[in-house]
């Protein structure tokens, strides 16, 4: 049993969760609220713990799908570590290649024993049984079931406010988990502690200052002492879902990578140039990877904004892995 006090109990939500999600552990917990002749406090009782021996990919080296389209075509595709970008006309199969991947992957990430028919993963290390992924997809359409989320009392109109929202509960895990790591860091006793954790805590500045970067020429900046992502914008509070779609967009793009939290996972994108200017295009790859080194990312696009800041070389054309 231990004893928190003054700690919310989302957070001691998040550690459990992180326990699970980072390590591999699984925890059944029974949370009670106690009281004492001085003040309140949250117990928590640990009822059980297993490991899991789940070993993660790095990364996808190979993508094989059988008979797509009734058994009428058959891909092959060879993948780099970092950046691989799907490219064809209308119709030919981008979306419905990635698709088909993201489908054979269970919710945890298990793949051989969860596998949709027809759909083979090489991965690297090849004995891994698992891998860590996030889908995004960019059109921002009004929200299905609104009626069942509207009791959340948050404003969500479109998928992308959905989106956000999840984001959010992630975004606060993230701080937390960074949090613990940077105390248990200080209280080491290393000489270069305090250069430690401030490496520890420098992706959500990178972040931040990305952001404010990015929303500069719309006046907006995001405000940094608060838990929750808000902007201030000519004197007033911004939530996220008061954005435009553009900003939505990559302010999802950019969350989704930075609570990954440097971990090797990949990252599909299905058309993620939708709603963003120009220059945001541009720009895209390089900031996913420079929050996270460690991602592999696999995108459709129909922009050649994409790949322009030195990408063309990852580029891959539907036709060119097909084999009728």
């Amino acid at each position: 049993m231990q004893r928190y006090e003054h700690l919310p109990i989302y957070e001691i939500l998040s550690l459990c969760y992180l326990a699970y999600h980072k390590r591999g552990i699984y925890i059944k917990i029974r949370l009670s609220y106690c009281h004492s002749h001085k003040k309140p406090y949250i117990c928590i009782t640990i009822v059980t713990i297993s490991t899991s021996m789940q070993k993660y990919a790095d990364y996808i080296e190979e993508i094989e799908i059988d008979s797509l389209w009734s058994g009428k075509k058959h891909i092959r595709w060879i993948l780099d570590r970092q950046v691989n970008i799907l490219s064809g006309i209308n119709g030919v199969g981008k979306s419905t290649i990635l698709n088909k991947v993201v489908r054979s992957l269970s919710q945890g990430g298990e793949f051989p024993s969860h596998s949709l028919k027809g759909v083979r993963l090489k991965v690297s290390p090849d004995d891994a049984r698992w891998i860590r992924y996030d889908i995004i997809r960019s059109f921002d359409r009004p929200l299905m079931n609104s009626d069942s989320i509207s009791k959340i009392n948050v404003d969500l109109v479109t998928e992308l406010d959905w989106q956000l929202f999840q984001l959010q509960r992630k975004y606060l895990d993230y701080q937390v988990n960074i949090g613990n790591r940077i105390i248990e860091t200080l209280q080491s006793g290393e000489a270069d502690a305090a250069e430690k954790a401030q490496q520890i805590s420098q992706p959500k500045k990178r972040f931040q200052d990305i952001l404010d970067d990015l929303f500069t020429e719309t006046g907006k900046k995001i405000i940094r002492s608060e838990n929750e992502i808000k902007f201030s914008s000519l004197g007033e509070v911004l939530t996220p879902y008061q954005l435009s779609s553009g900003e939505k967009q990559i302010l999802v793009i950019l969350l989704t990578v930075l609570v990954e939290d440097n971990e090797h996972y990949v990252l599909f994108m299905d058309e993620p140039e939708v709603s963003l200017h120009i220059e945001w295009q541009k720009r895209l790859i390089d900031l996913i990877l420079e929050l996270n080194p460690n991602v592999q990312i696999i995108l459709t696009t129909h922009s050649p904004a994409v790949i322009m800041n030195g990408w063309i070389d990852r580029v891959t054309e539907v036709t060119d892995i097909t084999d009728n």
